[in-house]
């Protein structure tokens, strides 16, 4: 049985996780709620990793020509 002090451990380290990559997806121009992603187990941290690096930013300037 998880007793109180557990349950804000639990919650506390999750919010070290997740404020991170919210503000990521917010710099990068995506929906903040994307960050959510990482808690999938096994996976999700992957999911994120690929979403940024295969995906073209919203907020990316087109330097063509210069």
């Amino acid at each position: 049985m998880l007793m109180i002090p557990d349950i804000f451990q639990i919650v506390i380290t999750g919010l070290f996780i997740l404020v991170p990559v919210v503000i990521i997806y917010k710099k990068a121009g995506f929906n903040p709620l994307w960050g959510f992603l990482v808690f999938l187990p096994g996976f999700g941290l992957l999911l994120i990793f690929l979403q940024l690096a295969l995906s073209t930013w919203p907020n990316q300037k087109n330097n063509i020509g210069s």
